[in-house]
């Protein structure tokens, strides 16, 4: 008894490999039907069975258009059919992508965030009075919070307030307002433990049914 074994070097390349072999054999079978009629309908059938298989693009925008144009990929763009979207290109497929910057930090103070320019720049925009100067003073004492989860000690409030009018190009200065940050136990505060209070309070009614019972 013999057998036809296939192996993987000997088969043709997958384009798509997600699809898997089958689907890749109907879409070469698809490019060698010569009727029109029959290949644009079996092009749409093969469309129908690639949705099944990634539904998740559904929740892409224009799916469908991703799909038709899955499919001329994965016909090495020799199938011939009537597609409602444009046909891709393989000089399209094949350009390199735009080059994208390389990221860049918000400030030299990295252990404050990238955000907390943005929270800066807002504040600026914003005009001068009691709004402005409470937001400056939230903004100031979330940079204190957030030295104090880098540096895990002490930090005093002028350091803080320098910062931040470095920030704000001198914009936002707390220097001389003689005001007081919040205190450092108080941003370093951990939240109880569910689990733990759940403890404490068994512990507590068994206690108080032991009093009853006395």
């Amino acid at each position: 008894m013999t057998f036809d074994l296939e192996y993987n070097s000997e088969r043709s390349h997958l384009i798509i490999p997600e699809y898997g072999r089958h689907l890749q054999k109907l879409v070469s079978h698809c490019v060698s039907i010569e009727d029109d009629e029959e290949r644009n309908k079996m092009a749409k059938a093969i469309v129908n069975v690639m949705g099944n298989l990634q539904p998740h693009l559904r929740d892409v925008p224009d799916f469908k258009h991703k799909l038709w144009d899955q499919l001329f990929i994965m016909s090495d763009f020799k199938l011939e059919a009537d597609s409602p979207y444009p046909k891709p290109s393989q000089e399209e497929l094949s350009e390199k992508p735009e080059s994208l910057p390389y990221p860049k930090s918000a400030s030299k103070y990295r252990f404050y965030g990238n955000n907390i320019q943005t929270m800066i720049d807002v504040a600026l925009s914003w005009e001068e009075g009691e709004q402005r100067e409470g937001l400056t003073y939230v903004i100031a004492n979330h940079m204190k919070k957030c030295y104090l989860n880098w540096n895990k000690d002490t930090v005093d409030d002028k350091v803080i307030f320098n910062h931040l009018n470095e920030l704000s190009n001198g914009l936002l200065d707390l220097r001389e307002n003689g005001e007081k940050l919040a205190e450092s136990s108080s941003l370093l505060r951990k939240k109880p433990n569910r689990n733990q209070n759940n403890q404490k309070g068994h512990h507590k009614n068994q206690k108080n049914y032991r009093k009853k019972h006395r």
